[in-house]
């Protein structure tokens, strides 16, 4: 089954905001991957320091070494061709080193703004085998395969294990020593609302309409701060079931901030709000009433 899924959007300043070519396969099949603005910013500019650095700081590190990583580090993410030189040639003179899991990690995002699937595939199969519990590359690289135009039964299996293991994780996460309470229990937050939303994607993906709506419920509870795409295949799963009541909801919420998906949400707001009232004894789905507004 083909389902209208997200298009590709690179964020910051490499490609404008694509969220309004979510509506058809055809149309997703021309594009490829979406990207929130404000989730790959959080990823790109405070990313969770990996478990592995404790590593670093219990290792002898050599200074050259990490002085080289700290310019790694600081490049700005607006330039991946940059971060993936420098990142690059870092790996090639310290391969084994106490910050190349760090480095493999910022490499696959690098790699995804660049739609170089493969090779952020590749880097972040490296970050993780360093470290399986890298929360920024499985939260990451879980919520990107689903999107996917092409994505295999293989991949849907592989983004659901890396997104259940964030929500494993977060809770027992220690917290990076540059980061304030409010600023880590803000990012914890959005990486789990991330990770809600890929399985809200891979159960999309596999038809199961009813899981959809469950995750993507999760992914939008912070109510403003959410991401309209979600509210969207939260609007078209419950299309799908049939709660057209709920699917209105759920495309006004999409419509409520300024999106390039905004008129389309609108419109199909209506179309929803004319089948509930045609069926006005169709079953709605309850909780749906909770939608944050």
């Amino acid at each position: 089954m083909k389902f209208p899924l997200l298009p590709e959007k690179l964020t910051l300043a490499v490609v404008a905001c694509a969220l309004a070519l979510f509506v058809s396969p055809q149309t997703f099949a021309q594009s490829g991957a979406i990207c929130s603005e404000k989730q790959m910013n959080d990823l790109l500019t405070k990313p969770i320091a990996p478990h592995s650095s404790a590593s670093a700081s219990a290792a002898k590190v050599d200074p050259a070494e990490e002085a080289q990583y700290k310019a790694f580090f600081k490049l700005k993410p607006d330039n991946p061709d940059k971060r993936i030189q420098s990142g690059g040639a870092f790996i090639q003179k310290y391969p084994d080193g106490p910050f190349s899991e760090a480095v493999y990690s910022q490499l696959s995002i690098s790699e995804y703004q660049k739609q170089d699937f493969d090779k952020m595939d590749d880097y972040a199969a490296k970050a993780l085998a360093l470290n399986p519990d890298d929360v920024t590359v499985l939260v990451f690289t879980g919520w990107v395969l689903p999107h996917s135009s092409s994505v295999s039964p293989t991949q849907l299996d592989k983004a659901e294990k890396y997104e259940k293991h964030v929500l494993e994780l977060l809770p027992t996460l220690a917290k990076p020593a540059d980061m304030t309470d409010r600023e880590f229990a803000t990012a914890k937050s959005e990486y789990e609302s991330q990770a809600h939303s890929g399985l809200g994607l891979v159960d999309y993906q596999r038809g199961n309409f009813a899981g959809a709506v469950t995750e993507m419920k999760k992914a939008t509870s912070s109510g403003s701060d959410s991401d309209p795409a979600d509210y969207y295949v939260l609007g078209v799963s419950l299309e799908n079931l049939q709660h057209y009541a709920d699917a209105s909801d759920a495309f006004k919420q999409c419509a409520s901030t300024p999106n390039v998906q905004q008129a389309l949400c609108k419109q199909k707001a209506q179309v929803a709000k004319k089948e509930a009232a045609s069926k006005p004894g169709h079953p709605e789905v309850a909780t749906t009433s909770h939608l944050p507004g």
